[in-house]
């Protein structure tokens, strides 16, 4: 039984900083969930993550995330990825602090 594709985004860490990215309609990387590019094709997600695992120089755990359009944008699908938006959960600092999820 195959799973079947649902609406995804790229994302990895940024290897020298760790923080999460996210892969931009421009190729870009960015720290911001809602600015990254959905894939709704399954082949079109999968190039974008073979492009992303082939830069082992920048980035490391490069995978697909569920996503869902919200109205500024895409939001995580799934718990784990809302709390990977958000940063790191300790204490307010970096991307809590800045209220940018």
């Amino acid at each position: 039984m195959s799973i079947r594709f649902s609406p995804s985004v790229v994302t990895a860490n940024d290897l020298f900083e760790g923080d999460v990215v996210y892969l931009t309609a421009s190729g870009a990387w960015s720290r911001i969930h809602r600015q990254a590019q959905v894939f709704t094709e399954e082949a079109q997600a999968q190039a974008a993550l073979t492009q992303a695992q082939a830069q082992p120089e920048r980035l490391v755990g490069a995978y697909l995330a569920p996503a869902r359009l919200g109205p500024d944008g895409p939001e995580p699908a799934h718990f784990r990825e809302a709390f990977r938006a958000r940063g790191p959960s300790n204490y307010p600092h970096g991307k809590q602090a800045d209220r940018m999820c």
